[in-house]
This record gives C-alpha cells, structure tokens and sequence, in this order.
C-alpha cells in the first residue's frame, strides 16, 4: 500500500473521510425533526453539540500532534470519528444523537489539526501558499462529500437514519488500515517524533491559545475574525438550509438539500484550486464581499422566495468561502513558524468554532419564538454587516510576504 501512495496522500484521504463523517448528518435533520418530533432550536443544539466537541478538542487537545507527532493523533483521531459515527447510526433519541456527535467533534478537531500540520511538514516543495491551499481544498471536498453522500442515500436507501452512515464508516476502516501502513520519510523532522515514546502531561491538555507576534497581530486578529464570519454562516446552511430551503425552492427532500450543501463546497473546492496563486489580500477582499452578498440576497428571498435568487446565493457563498478560507489559512501561515503554527491554528479554528456556535444557538432560539423567517433575517442581517466590516479592514490592510517553510 505504501509503495502505491505516498504519505501525503493517505493524510489527505483520512482527512477527507474524516471531515466526510461530520458533515454527512445536515440533510438528514428534517428526518430526524419527523421521526422524533424536534422544534428547530433541538436541530441547532444537536449541531451546536458537535461544534462544542470540536471546539473542546481544539481548546485542550491541539499540543497533541506537536507532543506526539501528527501521525499518532491521525490514527487515534480517524478511530474516534469512526466510533462517533457508528453511535450516531444507532442512535434512538436527541441524547444518544447528541453523544455521538460530540464524540464526532471531539475527533474533527483532532483530524483537521493533525492532518493540516501533516500536510504541511510533508509538502515537499517547501510552498507554504500551496500548502494552505491544499488544506482547505481537501477540507472543502470532504465536508462537500459528506452531505451528498447522506443526501442521496437518505433519499432512496431504505432507513435512512441508519444507512445513510454505512459509506463513511467504511471509508474510515480503510483510512484507519492506511494509516497504520505509512510510514514517514526518515529526512522528514515529525519522523523521530513519531518514533518516541512520549507520556501525557497535564501542559499537554492545557488550552491552546496562540497569538503571533506583535508585528503580526492585527492581520492573525483579521485571519481569525475571517474564521469566525465563514464557519458561522456556513452553519446556517449546514444546520437550516433544509428547513429554510422549503420557502425558497420548488425541490425538496435530502437530497436537493445535501446536493445543495455539497454543491458550495464542491464549486468552493474548485475555486479554490483555480484562485489559490491570487494575492491573499484580494482573496480576502472578495471573498467578504461575496459572503455579504450571499446575506443580501437571502433576506431578500425570504420576501420573494426565488429559486433563481437562491442560486445566486448559493454562487456566491461558494466563491465566498472559497476566497476567504484560502485568505485566512494563508495568513496564518504567513504569521507563524514552525514551533508556534499547531497553537495559532488551532486558535484560529478555536475563534471559528466559537462563530459557529453562537449565531447558530440564537437563530434557533429566535426560530422557536418569531419563526424561522424572522430569525433568517436577524442572522443574516448581522452576518452581513460582519463580512462588509471584515472586507473594508481587508482593502486598509497592508500586505505580508510569504515566508516558505
């Protein structure tokens, strides 16, 4: 196995599965409000208790790949999603679901620090600008991939809340098998780490929050609120896109909306790949501009309840997300060194996780107590108003070398 793929790509598979298995749940929600009678502020907690797990897992476990090398975490990582995923295929009730999507968030954060970290001590060619933009397509393709897989299978696989989870968990049991296979190169620094044997320590579960140096505070700052705006509005699209949708577009069932959802990050992939030698600040500058416009366009349809109108929303968030998440891993990049890069990512990560989290809580209390409109509105309308901010702050920003690993 090892002979056929290199190191890189296993990392780059196991975090797609793994990034897979937590986004597969989004158009399964509204079979879960039938089956189990939820209001809509019980589907943002279950989304919300998965965020939770993640943002724990970044907060105190992200020393974890620097103490025990990437690859171990990898392992032990790809593992706990699969169990995650498992629980959540048997799961009976908001509880048992709420658990298991925790166990989920918990090793999401996991995965994305160490396979991030993987990906860039591996990228032979010492390019840090292709090295985030590698990370954040693979991230985009797997999170793309979870919710069509889900979607389809929801749509004409008989009890879709068990089997829609059946192709991640066999996806991870081959990644998990992979990447007991792989090993790194000898020239490769993380190698030795790989092979030590290393003890947990009370510092290594410590929070892990990292600033820059003071030179290159303002733009870490930047790169994090950019994190904080993208991860909470992709949120309302991966929590209430199928809910809202229903008002919006003549289509309905799991699979328009996981078609949906994938499609973003599918086309979000691809722009990624085509812009990702574009300057960061202009990635930056468009991308908030674009996620603005995705807000103006989908208060407007609350009103007008356009397909063609939530198209160019869905256009527009893909080009957004696509732009601002290659800014944002770009910067943090630019920012660290090698000893500091796993806390300043994961601080960034932290920062996002806590935008997905907070807006997403309020639209679903809003939901239950003024409707879903109005709440769409309330959300989109502070959203918008964030990413018009962060994109004025990026045109004033001033522009930072690229240093290379």
């Amino acid at each position: 196995m090892q002979s056929r793929l290199s190191p890189y790509a296993w990392v780059c598979f196991s975090m797609c599965v793994g990034v897979m298995g937590t986004a597969l749940a989004t158009p399964l929600y509204p079979l879960y409000q039938q089956a189990w009678g939820l209001q809509p502020s019980h589907i943002t907690q279950i989304f919300v208790t998965y965020m939770l797990g993640a943002l724990l897992s970044l907060l105190f476990l992200g020393r974890l790949t620097d103490r025990f090398g990437f690859l171990k975490v990898l392992r032990s990582a790809l593992i706990l999603m699969t169990l995650g995923v498992i629980g959540s295929a048997l799961a009976w009730n908001v509880s048992s679901l709420g658990v298991s999507r925790f166990v989920i968030g918990l090793a999401s954060g996991m995965i994305t620090t160490s396979a991030s970290i993987g990906m860039t001590q591996l990228n032979n060619k010492g390019d840090l600008q292709r090295a985030a933009a590698m990370t954040s397509l693979t991230i985009a393709f797997g999170f793309g991939l979870g919710p069509i897989v889900g979607g389809l299978m929801a749509q004409w696989v008989p009890y879709p809340l068990t089997t829609a989870y059946l192709p991640p968990i066999v996806l991870s049991f081959f990644g998990i098998y992979a990447l007991f296979q792989v090993r790194l190169p000898v020239a490769n620094g993380q190698a030795a780490q790989e092979q030590q044997m290393s003890k947990l320590s009370l510092k290594d579960v410590l929070p892990t929050i990292s600033i820059p140096r003071k030179p290159f505070l303002k733009h870490y700052a930047l790169a994090c609120m950019t994190a904080f705006s993208i991860f909470g509005m992709f949120s309302l699209f991966a929590a209430m896109a199928p809910s809202f949708m229903e008002h919006m577009v003549p289509w309905h069932g799991p699979a328009v909306s996981g078609l949906t959802i994938g499609f973003i990050l599918f086309m979000s992939a691809a722009i990624q790949l085509m812009t990702r030698h574009i300057a960061t600040k202009k990635q930056a500058i468009v991308g908030h501009f674009s996620i603005a416009l995705t807000n103006v366009l989908l208060i407007i349809n609350t009103f007008v309840g356009s397909a063609l109108l939530f198209i160019l929303s869905v256009l527009a968030m893909a080009l957004g997300h696509a732009l601002v998440n290659l800014a944002g891993m770009a910067i943090v990049n630019k920012v660290s060194k090698p000893n500091n890069r796993s806390g300043l990512f994961s601080t960034y990560l932290i920062v996002g996780y806590v935008g997905t989290i907070v807006p997403i809580l309020g639209m679903g209390w809003l939901s239950d107590h003024i409707g879903l409109t109005g709440a769409l509105i309330g959300f989109c309308s502070c959203l918008g108003l964030l990413t018009l901010t962060l994109g004025i702050f990026s045109i004033r920003a001033r522009v930072l070398p690229m240093p290379r690993s």
